[in-house]
């Protein structure tokens, strides 16, 4: 059974959170890192060799020449409400989102 919960006028809702993100579909635009007040998402680069490096650390500095791609990945997946600003703001329809079982 979903967990419910209640808005601010205590009309039930039940809450979706952010499962996963799907790098292939993923543009690494920032939209739904920028919406996200609680840092459960981070900033990637995928390399030629198809490894991540987090932006804004010193192995990114170094790996920089070889990063095709962005890309946001999942890194605090139990710091989500459930309130699916994230969603609402990406246009690479990339992410899932479920209720709580």
């Amino acid at each position: 059974m979903a967990r419910v919960a209640y808005n601010r006028g205590g009309a039930e809702y039940v809450p979706k959170f952010l499962m996963a993100i799907d790098p292939d579909k993923c543009i690494g635009c920032g939209r739904c890192y920028k919406v996200c007040g609680r840092d459960v998402m981070t900033l990637f680069g995928i390399t030629e060799d198809g490894d991540l490096v987090q932006t804004g650390t010193e192995e990114y500095e170094d790996v920089e020449d070889e990063i095709e791609k962005s890309v946001m990945s999942l890194t605090e997946p139990d710091n989500c409400i459930g309130c699916g600003a994230c969603a609402r703001v990406c246009p690479a329809d990339c992410q899932t989102h479920a209720p709580l079982d």
